[in-house]
């Protein structure tokens, strides 16, 4: 069973809320990210990428970087940019970006819990970005960045988050194109309440923020050599996050661009995905995907539908039938010689959220065609996690994107 704690947050004095909360870091590239913050001196992303208080050329995960980032929050702490609450609180969190409403819990989850697949991941990760949030974390001696989890909606825990909402926020502005509204949770009755009612949860899924969950973990290992008569107490053995009830969620599609056709012609192309897709002309450019094994496809100035031939796939098996993996092992692997799309610079991803405009662009300024998917259903993600199997990578795409610096959890 999970467990879920209460912990008392370091986070923003109210007036400077709207300047502190930042994107999530690996949302942008490092010059995004200095442009993100020009003109902000209380920009979380000061500290999340700190590289961006330094001159351009210095190395991202340098330990000038790290230290940077400690010192700016140290300093931002002594000079009351924050404040940290002075007993464990459960926190509320609401997002609103358009019609799409979030209302999620700010807790500490176990990386015990991550470590015995209570908390259930459906990702792999890279060493690279997992040693990145280790020392940055390791440095700050805090979780910066809340991890993105979910569970099956449970009506008992919404009646005590519908309660603590009826009081006034702590903070409410728009930012990070959603309007963001936070309540502190602070009467012990609903926190032992929504402690017992997590216990009762079997399972936390991973929504977004593998890199930052196997990190925590491994800054807990780190500790507990370091203190061999730790109790499992410590807030080291926790890490910050977000649990929204599924019922609250939407994923997005995460669209394909590639920058070649592995040698053949558009007609030679064209002819190979024919034989696994049935090509449909379309008049215009589509919306967006809403059919299940189908795809938009653009090339040449020209839009075309793509669907999966029966039998092209196993229809039985979770992974397989998910449109990210008709689209890699019918197409982009054995045609365009795509093996991994990780680590392959031959593909990118569009997040849904800039709209298929976005692949008209890339494919006009030069990428040679792209791919329009229909979003992954939140319901095969969390089936897939359940068996212990992994989805393909840039399988979901998760809007609003959690806000940082509202909430940092401390580690000691």
């Amino acid at each position: 069973m999970a467990i879920v704690k209460p912990f008392a947050a370091v986070r923003p004095v109210p007036q400077l809320a709207e300047k502190v909360a930042a994107l999530p870091y690996d949302v942008m590239n490092s010059q995004e990210a200095r442009d993100y913050v020009a003109g902000n001196p209380y920009s979380f992303m000061r500290i999340d990428r700190a590289e961006v208080n330094l001159p351009p050329e210095t190395d991202l995960y340098s330990q000038q970087v790290y230290e940077t980032a400690a010192t700016r929050l140290h300093d931002q702490r002594r000079e009351g940019v924050y404040l940290q609450d002075p007993v464990p609180y459960y926190y509320v969190y609401r997002q609103q970006m358009g019609e799409q409403v979030q209302t999620g819990i700010v807790a500490c989850a176990s990386v015990d819990d991550y470590q015995n697949n209570v908390i259930k991941r459906h990702e792999l990760t890279l060493a690279k970005k997992e040693d990145d949030r280790c020392n940055h974390v390791d440095f700050l001696n805090a979780n910066t960045g809340p991890i993105f989890l979910t569970y099956h909606a449970k009506p008992e825990i919404d009646q005590i988050v519908a309660r603590t909402m009826e009081k006034a926020p702590i903070y409410d502005f728009t930012g990070g194109g959603a309007r963001q509204t936070c309540w502190v949770m602070d009467l012990q009755e609903d926190i032992g309440l929504l402690e017992t009612a997590f216990a009762q949860v079997s399972s936390l899924y991973i929504a977004d923020g593998h890199h930052r969950c196997a990190s925590a973990l491994r800054v807990a290992r780190k500790r507990r050599v370091q203190h061999p008569d730790y109790t499992g107490e410590e807030a080291f053995n926790y890490f910050l996050c977000v649990l929204f009830p599924d019922d609250h969620l939407s994923i997005l599609d995460y669209n394909r661009v590639v920058a070649d056709l592995n040698g053949l012609t558009p007609e030679q192309f064209l002819g190979k995905v024919g034989e696994q897709f049935i090509l449909e002309n379309l008049p215009g450019q589509p919306t967006r995907i809403t059919e299940k094994h189908t795809f938009g496809f653009y090339m040449g100035g020209k839009w075309r539908l793509l669907r999966a031939k029966p039998g092209s796939f196993n229809q039985s098996d979770l992974v397989a039938q998910l449109d990210v993996s008709i689209l890699q092992d019918n197409l982009l692997a054995p045609i365009l010689n795509i093996g991994d799309p990780r680590t392959d610079k031959r593909i990118d991803f569009v997040g849904g959220i800039r709209g298929l405009e976005e692949l008209v662009r890339r494919v006009d300024g030069g990428m040679a065609a792209a791919f329009a998917m229909c979003p992954t259903d939140l319901q095969d993600l969390m089936a897939i996690a359940d068996s212990g199997r992994i989805m393909p990578p840039k399988s979901t795409w998760f809007e609003p994107k959690l806000l940082s610096g509202l909430f940092i959890h401390p580690l000691g």
